[in-house]
C-alpha cells in the first residue's frame, strides 16, 4: 500500500503541473485550453478502438471515453480535451493514428488497456514536447522503438507489465538496449520497465541520472554486476531490480543523506552481509531482501528504522541471534525471517508490533511454546510458525485473532488436541496442521464453519476423522486437501461434491471392498498412491502427477495380476516386500519415474511375470541374476536408467524372452560367447544402443537367433498377454498389450501397440569393432538394424541383401570401407538408409528404393558418387543384379509392386498406428481475447512497476 501511495502522490504532482502549463497558456478561463483540431484528432482516435470494458483489469475503471465530445458538444459542460481521460479501449494503434497529430502533447497515459499485441508506433517519436508517457498494463508487443529515444524531455517513462494471460514478457528493449535508452533520455526522474525483456547487464550510465527519484526493473532478465553507484544518486527514493535471478551485486556503505524509501531485491543474487550503515536510511519504509544470499549477522541498526512498514529477510543465509531491537519497529505491517539459519531462540519481544498483518517465521528454529503477546496483533492476516520446535498445546486463544487467512502450525511438537475453536476462524483460508503427530480425534462436520476455506492440510498426524453426512451441513469448496496417513476409515461423503479440489492426499484404504479393477489413467492426480482393497486385480494409475515412494501397504495386495504406476513423479527405492505378490503378478510397469537404487530381487518365488518394464528411472547396480527365474517373462525393459554391469548372457535362457531393452545405461566389456543353453530362442526386439560395450559384433547369437528369421504372417496381432480372473459368477479376461520406445529412422517413438511380427537390432552408440558378420544376412525377418556410431570397419556384407523385410538401415558413423553392394536394392521396404560419415567409394547404386535416399544418407564419405550426390561418376554406373531368391518368374510389373509398397511409411510401421513421436514437442499457444479470468486489484497494478 505504501509503493502505492507514492506513486499516486507522484502522478498527482505530474498532472498538477500539466493543468497548470495548460492555464497558464490561456487568455481566459472561459475559453477551451485545446484547440479544435487537436479535439478533432482524439475523437478520430477514439472511433478507430471498440470501448470494451474487459480491456481494463482495475476493478474501479469505467468508460472515460464516453465523455469525449467536441466544444460544441461539451460547451455547457466545459468539455477540454487536455483533461480528457480514456480506459476500455480495445484495438490495434500504428503510426497513422490521428493522436501523433498532437504535436504539443506533454503527457500521454495508456496505460490499462488493450491494444491488441500491436507494436509501440514509431511515430511516437513526433511527440517532441512529451515529458511524461504510461504505456503500461496495455497488451503492447515486440521491440520498443528507436524512435522512443527522441523523447529528449521525457521525465516519466513507464512500458512496465506488458505481459500476456500466461506471464509471458511482450516488450522488449534490445536494439535499442537499455544502454541507449538511459544515454539519450537524461532527464528521467521516473523509470519503469519492470517486466520487460531487456536481457542485459545494468549500464554504468544510469548513476549519471542525477534527478532519478524512481527506478523499476523488476522481472527484466538482467545479469552481471549491479553497479553500486546507483545506491548513491542523490534523489533516488525508489529501487526495483527483484526476480532477476542471474543479478548479483552487494549494498553499499549508506549515508545519512539517502533518501531511500523503497528497496526490493528480492530473487537476485545478492549477497555479502548486511552493512551497519543501513540504519541511517532513516526514510526507508520497505526493505524487500527474499530469495537472496545473504549471510552474517542481521544488524542491530534495523531496529532504528522508525518508518519501516515492511520488512522481509526471508530465504537467505543469516545466522546469529535475531535482535531484539527489532522490537522498536512498532509501524510493522509485514514481517517475514524465515527460512535462516538463526541460533534457537523464544519470541519475547513479539507482540508489540501491533499493526502487523503478515508476520512470517517458519523455519527459524523457534523453541518453547506460542506466546500468548501475539493477542496483541488483532490485524493479522497470515501466521507462519511451522517447521520450528514449538511444543506445548495449540492455544485456544488464536480464535482471538479474527482477521486471520492463513495459519501454518506444520511440523512442530505440540501436544494434546486441536481446539474446536480454531474452526471459529471464520475469514480462514488456509490451514496446515500436517506433520505433528497429533493424536486426536477431530469432527470432521466442524469444517462447514470456514466457509471461505480453500486449503487444509492434516497430513501425518495420529487423527481419527469422523466424517459427517448430514445433508444440511455446507462445506467449504476446497482446491488443496491432505489426508495422507490420518487413519481414516472410511471414504468422506462430503468429497463428492468438491468440483474444484486440485490437490488430493488420501493415502487410505479406499473402502470398495470388492473392487477388482482399479484404472484412473491420464488424468492429473497428485500426492501419494492411492491404496485400492487387496481385493484388487488390476491396478493402473499411469500418467498422473502421484508423488512419494511405493508404499508398504501395496505389499499387501497378493491378488495382483498387473501393477502399473509408470510416468508419474514417485521416488524411493522400490520395497523388497513387493516380491509377495510376484505369484499372481503378471505385468509390472513402474517406468518414467524417480524411482533409485538396486532393482529388487525379483521372481524369487514360481511366477507369472511377463512384462518388466522399469525404464526411465534412476536404478544403479546390477540386474539381479533372480530374472532368470521369471520363465514365463517375455518383455523386459530397463533402457535409461544408471545400471553398471556387463551384457547378461544368462537371460538368454529365457524361452519366451520376446523383447529386451537395455538402452542409455551403463553396460559394459565384451559380449560374451554364446552358449547353448542361453540362445535367446524367442528374442525379436534388442536394443542395447546408448551403453559402452566394446569387442566384435556377437555372430554366434546373429546365426541363432531363429525367431528373427521368421517373415511375418497374413494376419496383423499385437505382442500381448493374455489371462483372465475369476468375478462371482463368471470369468473376466485381461488382455495386456505391451509397449516400447525405440529409435526407428532416426526418431525415437513410442510404440504404443508392437506388432508382432516386428524385429529389431539396435547396437548404435557403443564401441563395437571389427567387420559386420556376414550371419546378420540370415535374419530373414527384420525390419530395423542400426549399428551406427561404433568403430565397426571392412566391407558392408553383400548378405545384407536377402534382409528383404528390412524397413531402416543405419550404418552410420563407423569406419566403413569399400562400395556400397549393389544387393542391397533389393530391399524393396526399405524406407530409411544412411551410411554417412565412413569411408566408403564408389558408385551409389541405383534404382528402385534408392531413388528416395537424399544426401544426407551418403554425406561424409568422400570417395562416393553419383546420384544423389553431385559428384558423378567416371564410368556409367550398373543396373542393380536380381536377387536370386526372386527367380521364379517376376516381371517389371511385380518388381514394381514391391518398391511401390515401400515407398510409404514401411510394412510394419504403416499398419502400427499406435505409436507417437516422442522427440519432438509441440507448442500450444492460447490468446485470449474475450474476459479476464480476474481483475487486478489497484495495489497488484502499481507492483507490476516494481
Amino acid at each position: 500500500m505504501c509503493l502505492f501511495a507514492f506513486m499516486c502522490f507522484l502522478l498527482l504532482l505530474s498532472s498538477c503541473y500539466l493543468i497548470m502549463a495548460n492555464s497558464n497558456s490561456s487568455s481566459s478561463m472561459q475559453q477551451p485550453l485545446c484547440h479544435d483540431s487537436e479535439s478533432s484528432a482524439l475523437l478520430q482516435f477514439k472511433q478507430s478502438f471498440l470501448i470494451n470494458e474487459y480491456a481494463s483489469g482495475d476493478p474501479s475503471a469505467y468508460p472515460k471515453v464516453a465523455t469525449w465530445k467536441s466544444h460544441r458538444e461539451g460547451e455547457e459542460k466545459g468539455s477540454d480535451c487536455c483533461s480528457w481521460d480514456g480506459q476500455y479501449l480495445y484495438g490495434s494503434i500504428n503510426s497513422s493514428s490521428t493522436l501523433f497529430n498532437l504535436v504539443h502533447l506533454r503527457r500521454l497515459d495508456f496505460s490499462d488497456n488493450h491494444f491488441n499485441y500491436s507494436e509501440i508506433p514509431s511515430a511516437v517519436g513526433q511527440l517532441s514536447r512529451l515529458r511524461s508517457l504510461n504505456l503500461s498494463i496495455s497488451r503492447f508487443f515486440g521491440q520498443i522503438p528507436m524512435e522512443l529515444l527522441a523523447l529528449s524531455k521525457l521525465v516519466f517513462i513507464d512500458l512496465s507489465g506488458n505481459i500476456d494471460p500466461s506471464g509471458n514478457l511482450l516488450l522488449k528493449l534490445h536494439k535499442p538496449d537499455l544502454r541507449s535508452l538511459v544515454q539519450n533520455l537524461t532527464h528521467l526522474k521516473l523509470l519503469y520497465l519492470s517486466l520487460v525483456d531487456i536481457s542485459s547487464t545494468i549500464p554504468y550510465e544510469l548513476a549519471n541520472l542525477s534527478s532519478l527519484t524512481s527506478l523499476g526493473l523488476r522481472g527484466c532478465g538482467l545479469y552481471g554486476e549491479f553497479p553500486m553507484n546507483i545506491f548513491r544518486l542523490p534523489s533516488l527514493q525508489v529501487l526495483s531490480v527483484r526476480y532477476n535471478p542471474y543479478l548479483i551485486g552487494y549494498l553499499p556503505e549508506f549515508q545519512e543523506t539517502s533518501p531511500l524509501k523503497l528497496l526490493y531485491l528480492s530473487g537476485t543474487r545478492f549477497s555479502g552481509e548486511l552493512p551497519i550503515s543501513i540504519g541511517r536510511l532513516g526514510s526507508l519504509t520497505v526493505l524487500d531482501i527474499r530469495f537472496c544470499n545473504f549471510t552474517g549477522l542481521v544488524p542491530s541498526s534495523l531496529g532504528h528504522l522508525p518508518q519501516l512498514s515492511y520488512l522481509d529477510l526471508s530465504y537467505n543465509f543469516f545466522s546469529g541471534q535475531i535482535p531484539s531491537s527489532l522490537a522498536n519497529l512498532t509501524i510493522l505491517t509485514h514481517l517475514s525471517l524465515s527460512s535462516n539459519d538463526f541460533n534457537v531462540w523464544t519470541l519475547p519481544w513479539l507482540g508489540q508490533q501491533t499493526k502487523l498483518t503478515f508476520l512470517g517465521l517458519f523455519g527459524v528454529n523457534l523453541t518453547g511454546e506460542i506466546p500468548s503477546s501475539l493477542t496483541n496483533m488483532s490485524q493479522l492476516s497470515t501466521l507462519n510458525l511451522g517447521e520450528n520446535q514449538l511444543s506445548g498445546q495449540i492455544p485456544s486463544w488464536l480464535m482471538n485473532l479474527t482477521q486471520l487467512t492463513q495459519l501454518d502450525l506444520e511440523e512442530n511438537q505440540p501436544e494434546g488436541s486441536i481446539p474446536s475453536s480454531l474452526f471459529e476462524l471464520i475469514n480462514l483460508q488456509y490451514l496446515y496442521l500436517h506433520s505433528n503427530y497429533l493424536n486426536v480425534t477431530v469432527r470432521f462436520h466442524l469444517l462447514s464453519k470456514l466457509k471461505n476455506l480453500a486449503q487444509l492440510e492434516l497430513s501425518n498426524n495420529r487423527l481419527s476423522l469422523l466424517s459427517y453426512n448430514s445433508t444440511n451441513a455446507t462445506f467449504p469448496k476446497l482446491n488443496h486437501l491432505g489426508l495422507n496417513e490420518c487413519n481414516l476409515t472410511e471414504f468422506l461423503d462430503f468429497l463428492r461434491n468438491q468440483h474444484e479440489l486440485e490437490w488430493l492426499s488420501l493415502a487410505v484404504m479406499l473402502p470398495w471392498f470388492r473392487l477388482r479393477r482399479f484404472q484412473l489413467d491420464f488424468n492429473i492426480l497428485q500426492g501419494p498412491l492411492p491404496i485400492p482393497p487387496p481385493s484388487t486385480f488390476q491396478y493402473s494409475v499411469t500418467r498422473n502427477k502421484l508423488t512419494g515412494k511405493i508404499p508398504p501397504l501395496l505389499c499387501n495386495m497378493t491378488s495382483l495380476i498387473s501393477l502399473y504406476l509408470s510416468s508419474n513423479n514417485l521416488s524411493g527405492r522400490i520395497p523388497q516386500c513387493m516380491a509377495n505378490f510376484s505369484k499372481s503378478l503378471i505385468a509390472l510397469q513402474l517406468g518414467n519415474n524417480n524411482f533409485d537404487g538396486p532393482i529388487p530381487e525379483t521372481c524369487t518365488v514360481p511366477n507369472n511375470l511377463r512384462v518388466i518394464d522399469l525404464s526411465e528411472n534412476q536404478f544403479q547396480g546390477h540386474i539381479p541374476r533372480s530374472l532368470a527365474n521369471c520363465v514365463m517373462l517375455e518383455h523386459l525393459v530397463l533402457g535409461n536408467n544408471q545400471i553398471d554391469d556387463v551384457f547378461p548372457l544368462w537371460l538368454g535362457a529365457l524361452p519366451h524372452l520376446h523383447v529386451l531393452i537395455l538402452r542409455s545405461n551403463k553396460f559394459h566389456g565384451a559380449i560374451k560367447s554364446w552358449h547353448t543353453n542361453c540362445r535367446f530362442p524367442s528374442l525379436r526386439i534388442i536394443d542395447l544402443s546408448n551403453n559402452e560395450l566394446i569387442g566384435d559384433l556377437p555372430y554366434e547369437y546373429f546365426q541363432n537367433w531363429d525367431a528373427m528369421k521368421l517373415t511375418g504372417g497374413d494376419t496383423l496381432r499385437y505382442i500381448q498377454a493374455n489371462t483372465s480372473f475369476e468375478m462371482p459368477g463368471y470369468i473376466m479376461p485381461a488382455n495386456f498389450i505391451y509397449s516400447m520406445t525405440m529409435t526407428n529412422k532416426g526418431m525415437q517413438r513410442f510404440y504404443e501397440k508392437v506388432p508382432d511380427i516386428f524385429t529389431a537390432i539396435d547396437f548404435s552408440g557403443n564401441n563395437f569393432e571389427g567387420s559386420i558378420p556376414t550371419s546378420i544376412g540370415s535374419l530373414k525377418g527384420l525390419h530395423l538394424l542400426n549399428l551406427g556410431d561404433n568403430n565397426l570397419s571392412g566391407h558392408i556384407p553383400s548378405s545384407l541383401g536377402n534382409l528383404t523385410q528390412m524397413e531402416s538401415l543405419d550404418l552410420s558413423k563407423n569406419k566403413l570401407s569399400g562400395e556400397i553392394p549393389s544387393q542391397l536394392t533389393w530391399m524393396t521396404f526399405l524406407e530409411f538408409f544412411n551410411v554417412s560419415e565412413n569411408n566408403l567409394t564408389g558408385p551409389i547404386p541405383q534404382g528402385k528404393q534408392f531413388s528416395t535416399f537424399s544426401n544426407t544418407s551418403f554425406e561424409g564419405n568422400p570417395g562416393l558418387c553419383g546420384t544423389p550426390l553431385s559428384r558423378a561418376c567416371g564410368s556409367s554406373e550398373a543396373s542393380p543384379p536380381t536377387p536370386s531368391s526372386l527367380e521364379q518368374g517376376s516381371t517389371s510389373e511385380f518388381d514394381w509392386k514391391f518398391v511401390l509398397m515401400g515407398y510409404g511409411s514401411g510394412l510394419v510401421i504403416g499398419v502400427s498406428i499406435g505409436y507417437y513421436l516422442m522427440s519432438w514437442k509441440h507448442e500450444w499457444f492460447v490468446a485470449t481475447f474475450g474476459k479476464h479470468k480476474r481483475k487486478w486489484t489497484r495495489t497488484e497494478r502499481m507492483g507490476l512497476r516494481s
